[in-house]
Parts: C-alpha cells; structure tokens; sequence
C-alpha cells in the first residue's frame, strides 16, 4: 500500500516541478561562469543546476505521457519517460549543496544522468518509427503537426539540458585545451570546423558509394569566434553529407564529372553565415516543407532496435533518422541562429546556416 502511495507522492512532485518556471542561460553567461572556476563559482552553479534541472525534466516526462495518436504507450518511448523519472528522482533525492565536497559529488551525478541519456535520439526516433508502422499510411506528414511541435520541444529542451551538464562537467577539467571554457572554445576557426567536417562528410560518402565529390571552401581560417566546436562540427557535418549524397546519387551513372560542393563562410556583424551549396539536382518545392520534420526521410531507415547497450549513440551512416536537419535548425537556434534552405529544383540547394555571435540570446526554453 505504501509503495502506491509513494509512487502517487512521486508523480504528483514530478508534475508540481513540471509546472514551475525554467530560467535560461546565454552563451555569455556560460564563458563568464566558467571562465573562474573559483570553489565559489562551482558551488553557486551547481545549486543553480540542482533547482533548474528538475524542472526541465519533469516537463519532458509529463509531455512523455500525454503525446498523441498514442505514442506514450510506444515501448521505447516508455523507456525514455523512465529514464526522465529515474533522473528527476536521483536529482530530487540530492541533498542541498553546501560546500565544494556536495559539489563534486552532485557532479558524478549529473555526470552519469548525462550518460542514462545519451540515447533519448535514437529511442525517440524508434518510438516514432513503431507509430507509422500503426498507423494508416495515407496519413500525410501535416497530420502529424503535433507530433513535430513536441519533439522539437522534446529535443531542444534536450539540447539545453545536456549543454548545461556538459558544460559545469567540463569546467572541471583541469588541463582544458587552450582557448576552451568547458564545451565553448573562445577562438574557434568556422573555416577550420568547416574542413575538418567536410573531410569526415566524405568519408562517409566514400565508405558508402566508393566515391564522393570534391568540397571547395572560402573563408578566411584565421577568422574566430566563440562557440561550440561540437554543435557547429554536427551541423556542417550533416548539410556537406545531405549535399554530397545528393550530387553523388545525381552523376553516378553520368560520363560527366561530379560538380564540387561550395561551402563559403562569411563573417557578418551579428552573425557568422555559412553556406553549402551544391548541384545535386534540388529539393521539389512541394518537399521542402517536409525537410524538417521527424517522420520524413528519403533514405532508408538503419535504426537499431537494439537500444539497452549503448549501440547507435554516435554511429554515422550517410542517411540516416531523417533528423539530421530538424535537429541542426535546434543546434543553431539554441545559441539564436538559424538554419534555412533554400533549393532550386532541377539545379541543386543552397542551406544557410546562420550563428548568432553576439553570444547574449537567452537559450529559448520549450
């Protein structure tokens, strides 16, 4: 009878904290923070994390559980509500953080909740493939509005919670690479990321068709900014793999040589822009709404159903949950850029990535 009890007490806490206000961070306000990692410092940002982290996470486990067309019920979707809980419990069952021993110790923890869910993406993406399958296929993606809104607030807000442990896990490095303030390096060349993402991109093109296109990049590499070396290596990452899939799939039964990629970086006021454009033959106008959605891809589906043992965390495939676009519009937007893209049917498409680098947009909270 107790354990009822207790259970009905731990649900009705989850909503109370799923009620209450989330409070945002800017990108500044992460390097000024961590830029003195002073006892103090660390004290003061882990009792801020130990008050705001439950609450986004109980906001994600209540939405987990009213989802429509019957998604909740979706087993793997059940696994990541239960990952939620278990997490909103070990945060809520933490005792008040008072001194630098409290703080190392909060730390480990927030360090292992990070690990429980590294695989919310491809378990969500699963849980959604389980639905279509139940589902009428005549059922067009704009039936499913409600379903894109939610995860794009399901994912930001994970974007948000991950960047928030990462980085107070991070500050606690003690020999940090130079120029770096936990995930944010302070110098980062776009031009650079832009390289070294467009060489892993045909990587994966050659490992995949036995050939890729060839990638031309204009920027100036001694230009720098601060931003997230990981966030901006995943963008360009996915645009240069859409752009070389596209043009690779175009001529690979042409006499023609396969037309380069261009990827040009700029350096504006407020934001740094960069461009990919390629003449992989465009997106119909009639499919460009459906890019960024979660329920359409035009490749083959390689989710694992196998999601307990830590496989398909980090695994690249050259196409894969037809989430690389819907999530990379999130990674700009977390920090106030953007993503957009536009395509000339027939010729080829040119996306604009845009980072804000003014650093002082408020992280927009789902």
């Amino acid at each position: 009878m107790a354990t009822k009890k207790a259970c009905e007490r731990f649900i009705e806490e989850v909503h109370k904290y799923g009620d209450m206000k989330q409070t945002g961070v800017s990108l500044r306000y992460m390097l000024e923070f961590g830029s003195v990692p002073s006892d103090r410092n660390m004290i003061i940002a882990a009792q801020f994390l130990h008050k705001e982290l439950p609450i986004r996470i109980a906001r994600r486990a209540v939405e987990l559980d009213s989802l429509p067309f019957g998604l909740s019920n979706k087993p793997a979707v059940l696994k990541v509500r239960d990952w939620y809980l278990d997490s909103f419990r070990d945060l809520r069952s933490f005792p008040e953080i008072k001194d630098i021993n409290d703080e190392k110790e909060f730390t480990q923890m927030i360090k292992m909740i990070k690990v429980r869910h590294n695989n919310v993406v491809p378990a969500m993406a699963l849980g959604v493939q389980q639905l279509k399958k139940s589902l009428d296929p005549k059922l067009d993606y704009e039936d499913f509005d409600e379903v894109h809104q939610f995860l794009d607030r399901f994912y930001m807000s994970r974007i948000g919670i991950r960047m928030l442990i990462g980085q107070h896990v991070e500050v606690h490095d003690p020999n940090p690479p130079p120029n770096r303030i936990g995930y944010i390096h302070t110098k980062l060349s776009p031009t650079q990321v832009a390289k070294d993402a467009s060489e892993d991109a045909r990587y994966v093109c050659l490992r995949e068709y036995g050939s890729a296109p060839e990638i031309n990049i204009y920027g100036d590499p001694s230009f720098t900014f601060a931003y997230m070396p990981t966030h901006l290596h995943m963008m360009v990452f996915e645009l240069v793999k859409n752009s070389l899939r596209a043009v690779q799939e175009r001529y690979m039964d042409s006499d023609k040589v396969a037309p380069p990629i261009r990827i040009v970086v700029a350096d504006g006021e407020e934001d740094v822009t960069i461009k990919v454009s390629d003449e992989g033959g465009g997106i119909p106008r009639s499919g460009l709404p459906k890019i960024f959605t979660y329920l359409y891809s035009t490749a083959d589906n390689p989710i694992n159903e196998r999601l307990d043992d830590g496989a398909g965390a980090d695994v690249v495939t050259m196409a894969g949950y037809g989430y690389g676009l819907p999530i990379s519009r999130l990674y700009a937007r977390y920090f106030g850029g953007d993503l957009q893209i536009i395509s000339m049917e027939g010729y080829g498409t040119d996306a604009y990535l845009h980072l804000s680098r003014l650093g002082d947009s408020q992280e927009p909270l789902p």
